[in-house]
């Protein structure tokens, strides 16, 4: 599973938003195609269209969460309570890890302020990826996902 956290990192290095990065290092385990995977998770970058709210990686771990455990079945209340706790057991993990699931908090804590009156995204250079702790957060998601899979198989 180390090579899936190192892939999200890659892809994320190459532009690709946390949230994508996250869900495309493990979508082939749940059938989807690396472009359907990119789309579906797309928008939650930046904290949801950059609006500074749930991190993305958190979004990816939600998004993971219901292709592993998600109901197919509207009156399937255990599917559903069985997918809302693992939801709620990756995102303890990351907020024990990284102190918070919140964009904008994430930043603050990095010493950045969480601009949040755009949807334009920041420039992708060295700059960047030296003061933003996004690589990091990528990172540490993918890894809770991977050590979640693991202790699945064991």
């Amino acid at each position: 599973m180390g090579s899936r956290v190192q892939l999200a990192v890659e892809l994320f290095m190459q532009g690709y938003g946390c949230c994508q990065s996250v869900v495309c290092a493990f979508s082939d385990l749940y059938g989807l195609d690396e472009e359907m995977a990119l789309k579906v998770s797309a928008g939650f970058g930046g904290g949801v269209g950059r609006m500074r709210l749930m991190c993305g990686t958190c979004s990816a771990l939600v998004i993971l969460a219901g292709l592993e455990k998600g109901q197919t079945r509207g009156e399937d209340r255990e599917g559903k309570a069985a997918c809302y706790q693992l939801v709620r057991d990756l995102l303890e993990s990351f907020k024990q890890r990284n102190g918070s699931i919140n964009c904008a908090e994430l930043l603050q804590m990095s010493g950045l302020k969480a601009e949040t009156n755009t949807a334009q995204p920041d420039e992708r250079n060295a700059e960047y990826y030296r003061v933003r702790p996004c690589a990091r957060k990528v990172e540490s998601a993918a890894r809770i996902f991977a050590e979640y899979l693991n202790s699945q198989n064991t």
